[in-house]
């Protein structure tokens, strides 16, 4: 069984008129160890594809499963705890803390499993340094370039060790070469650690370096060969 499964998945948003229909009926699996691209068109829904995923929003039909579990059997708290859990989020703005350092914006998914401990400080140190990082611990987020700030986003999101990381356009603010280097980096964290990586993304470039890729346009999400 896939580690990530979509069972006919749909959503639908009403209107003064006729609910709009944003997916339909989409069937999607992914194992531990897979990366994958989602493209298409702005508008798409590959962002609200990402965020059912994700937990942050139901279907308004069909299942989703993570690691076996039916996301529907949960409450929000439950549900909450598993995000904190198992899912780590990168999007297009990184998302830091003006007031925090690097370090304590990359330690704040571990204050949702209680008190921070002396495991997750290295566990957050390790990856600072594996981004790059590891001599701007004591930074401000105002005091790093855009490529800094996002590989700090980068680390913030993998510090619980998800089984799940969702980048939605992850590289959509940078420039040509920071972009570049920040998709190597996700793509060798993910290699790194046991978890699956999923990509929403206008950049081909980004795209073609994944393991498959899929096409959602009018709410069908269609494999690309």
């Amino acid at each position: 069984m896939a580690d990530l499964c979509l069972h006919n998945v749909t959503k639908t948003f009403p209107t003064r008129t006729e609910p709009l229909v944003v997916l339909r009926g989409i069937s999607f699996e992914v194992s531990l160890g897979e990366n994958v691209a989602i493209v298409g068109p702005s508008g798409s829904g590959k962002s609200t594809l990402l965020n059912i995923m994700g937990t942050l929003e139901p279907p308004s039909s069909g299942r989703v499963e993570l690691e076996g579990q039916n996301l529907a059997d949960l409450d929000e708290p439950a549900l909450a705890a598993l995000r904190g859990r198992k899912v780590g989020f990168v999007f297009q703005d990184h998302h830091l803390l003006p007031q925090c350092t690097v370090l304590e914006n990359v330690l704040l998914p571990t204050l949702a499993l209680g008190a921070t401990t002396p495991e997750a400080v290295h566990r957050a140190r390790e990856l600072l340094d594996r981004v790059g990082l590891g001599n701007r611990l004591d930074h401000r987020p105002a005091e790093l370039s855009g490529g800094e700030r996002q590989r700090v986003a980068l680390a913030r999101a993998l510090v619980n060790r998800p089984v799940l990381l969702l980048a939605d356009e992850p590289t959509g603010n940078l420039d040509r070469t920071t972009a570049l280097r920040v998709a190597e980096l996700l793509l060798e964290l993910q290699q790194q650690e046991p978890m699956m990586l999923i990509v929403v993304t206008h950049s081909a470039r980004l795209a073609q370096q994944m393991n498959r890729r899929f096409e959602l346009d009018e709410g069908v999400l269609k494999p690309i060969e």
